[in-house]
């Protein structure tokens, strides 16, 4: 009888802290988790690695704030009632993997972060990495740049964080980046989100022009051509435009449009 009330409270405890996770406003750290609900930090550490082993809560690039995790990602786009982004891009997935052997994505944006909803691995060992269900930041990401470049994202103000030394921290040059997104029609990162990984990404878009979702090709700097993200970026804006016109139902705005 012991063991089955221990086991209840665990259980209770557990979804308790889910419950604080999912319904919080900023992330909570383990820490904080721990004040709120009055458990010991080691019983609060123990518990929430249950639920990331689960999927259930993820934690950020940092490791440090606590997030939904990728089960919640996949029951929310389960439940949607629009057009489903996934199937209507299953095919140009697969072409851009096999015209590129490297990792591609489908992704959306939250109100800070991006969220991959789907991937094509790459046939190299070297970079092929799971990023489904995975929040990355939105100024150090070529897909971050896309959604805040064609207004689906904004920052708040202030000192951007520093993830790698080639990470944008002048707010200044970032806003450059973005006008050169904006006008060319996709956005670039090289080191930025980890040393070594560079990307490319264009935007998916509404019939108001602005990004819905974001197709993008990422890969280790150690294959990557000269000029290459220039003629993956094509590849990835053709793939855009066919999923756009099918999601939207006409064809894709002109680049620059509002």
């Amino acid at each position: 009888m012991t063991q089955i009330r221990t086991g209840t409270q665990a259980i209770d405890r557990a979804a308790e802290l889910l419950v604080r996770v999912v319904e919080s406003g900023d992330a909570p750290s383990v820490g904080e988790l721990a004040e709120a609900s009055g458990l010991p930090k080691s019983t609060t550490s123990r518990l929430v690695s249950a639920l990331e082993r689960q999927g259930l809560v993820q934690r950020d690039a940092q490791r440090s704030a606590l997030l939904p995790g990728p089960v919640f990602l996949r029951y929310a786009r389960r439940e949607r009632t629009d057009p489903d982004l996934i199937e209507l891009s299953t095919d140009v997935l697969d072409r851009l993997a096999e015209a590129t052997g490297e990792t591609v994505n489908l992704a959306v944006v939250t109100v800070d972060a991006v969220e991959q909803l789907d991937q094509r691995d790459s046939r190299h060992y070297l970079g092929s990495t799971n990023w489904v269900g995975r929040r990355v930041p939105l100024h150090a990401t070529a897909s971050g740049k896309v959604f805040l470049a064609f207004g689906a994202a904004e920052l708040e103000r202030g000192p951007l964080e520093r993830l790698t030394e080639a990470t944008i921290t002048s707010r200044a040059d970032l806003d450059r980046e973005l006008v050169e997104a904006r006008q060319r029609g996709y956005a670039t990162t090289r080191d930025e989100l980890e040393p070594g990984l560079w990307a490319v990404a264009a935007p998916i878009l509404g019939a108001d022009g602005t990004a819905v979702a974001v197709l993008s090709v990422s890969g280790p700097t150690v294959r990557l051509a000269p000029d290459q993200l220039d003629e993956l970026a094509a590849d990835l804006i053709r793939g855009a435009e066919i999923v756009s016109e099918r999601l939207v139902g006409h064809p894709r705005l002109t680049k620059g449009a509002a």
